[in-house]
């Protein structure tokens, strides 16, 4: 007798990434929420008896991609300040915008438009910083997207909290309130070495340990922060970060651009991941992280875009050409960074960072549904020698058609579901006007 199921996928090759490659004729099949059997076609038509079955000739299915750092509000700050460095594209013209206009109905509506852009993209989980976390909680839930919400921390006063024992104590009782929410994690979200004291640090390192939580946060990411960082405190600010006991398997160092040979042995060592914005990095003229050193190295890396101000998209498949391409071209070597290698740093190795790979990041029976269906069937992906290099090199987020987060269907056919586009564009206009004035 047939075993009943919630949905069978039916596509033309399946990218698992556990194992690596890609399997023909395969089927993944779903039930409530979680990936219940990987098999072949013919066998898991004749297993199950499934609510739904979708066929996808000339699609890879593969797993939902993971935005390892992002600010989804400031989406509503793209193209708001395009084309400066980034403490002149700070200090001038972000944070006096975030000082004018950030509240809770900005950063609810910043990450709802953010996170229709990332899902219809083929991204399911995004490990978010900002300012009022619980607005984007609400926004991230009502568009049924994965999310880490960074409990953002500062030195310095803002709308969301006085100081950094405020920010902290905020942020904790957020992850109090939405701890039963299944789509919903948390990390500690200090700014940047440059806006957090040494005591803060150290509290919230004593925090992150006793609740198993990530540190997230920006790290050598100019020349002008490490040249601070030498003139403050004597050291840089990654050697600064290791005297504190801050770095560990727990800690994202963002960007991480600007890294020497005995910091990346550093980063190594203490088992530390990165969180590799290319785009963000070139469009601020930070400069390009060394992306080889790092991998022979050992140091897990997943892909960020950094917020919509500052790249100007949310759009992960952009991030994996990019990366693998500027590692090549930066190293002198073609093998750095390859397709498959590329394309598991966009799911799997970004989940690990946020200690979330055991439900997600790859299609292993037993972790949770979060899937994409990427069309390679037009011209411009024809013919196909290997599904993994184009949804690498060919495809992008324009041929993702189907998108399952825990088993819910978010995009179907190339257009999301139980989001309104006319709705959103009006919150993007009414924002638009308020910035401008």
């Amino acid at each position: 007798m047939p075993i009943s199921a919630d949905l069978l996928l039916l596509p033309q090759w399946l990218v698992p990434i556990e194992p690596a490659g890609a399997l023909a004729d395969h089927a993944v099949v779903v039930k409530n929420g979680a990936i219940l059997d990987v098999l072949p076609g013919d066998t898991a038509r004749e297993r199950y008896a499934a609510g739904k079955t979708l066929e996808l000739p000339g699609q890879v299915l593969m797993p939902g991609l993971v935005n390892l750092h992002c600010h989804a509000a400031m989406t509503l700050m793209r193209g708001f300040a395009d084309d400066l460095p980034l403490m002149t594209w700070l200090n001038e013209h972000i944070w006096p915008a975030e000082k004018r206009h950030v509240s809770e109905a900005f950063v609810r509506d910043g990450s709802l438009i953010a996170a229709a852009e990332m899902l219809a993209g083929g991204v399911t989980t995004v490990n978010d910083m900002y300012f009022f976390p619980g607005a984007a909680a609400e926004a991230f839930l009502q568009a049924g997207m994965r999310a880490v919400l960074g409990m953002i921390v500062l030195e310095f006063p803002s709308a969301y909290a006085v100081d950094a024992d405020a920010y902290i104590a905020r942020g904790l009782d957020l992850r109090d309130a939405l701890k039963d929410e299944a789509l919903l994690s948390f990390a500690f979200a200090p700014h940047a070495p440059y806006t957090i004291s040494d005591a803060t640090f150290g509290h919230i390192n004593t925090l992150a340990e006793q609740l198993g939580l990530p540190i997230h946060t920006h790290i050598h990411e100019t020349t002008d922060e490490i040249a601070g960082s030498l003139k403050q405190y004597g050291v840089r600010p990654l050697e600064r970060l290791a005297r504190l006991g801050l770095l560990g398997p727990n800690f994202i160092g963002v960007h991480a651009v600007h890294l020497n040979e005995a910091e990346i042995d550093s980063l190594a060592t203490h088992g530390c991941h990165v969180g590799h914005c290319p785009t963000s990095n070139l469009k601020l003229a930070s400069g390009i992280a060394p992306v080889a050193a790092l991998r022979r190295a050992g140091v897990n890396l997943g892909f960020g875009t950094d917020g919509a101000a500052s790249n100007n998209r949310l759009d992960v498949f952009t991030e994996m050409r990019l990366g693998a391409l500027l590692a090549k071209g930066t190293s002198g070597d073609a093998a750095t960074l390859p397709a498959a290698a590329a394309l598991k740093t966009a799911t799997l190795d970004a989940a690990r960072a946020l200690n979330l790979d055991e439900i997600i990041g790859s299609i292993v029976p037993g972790k949770r549904a979060d899937l994409i269906a990427v069309d390679l069937s037009g011209p411009e992906c024809q013919p196909v020698f290997d599904p993994v290099s184009h949804l690498v090199y060919a495809a992008g987020r324009e041929h993702v058609t189907h998108v399952w987060v825990d088993g819910v269907m978010k995009l179907d056919h190339r257009r999301l579901v139980d989001q309104d586009p006319d709705d959103l564009a009006a919150r993007a206009g009414y924002w638009r006007s308020k910035l401008k004035g």
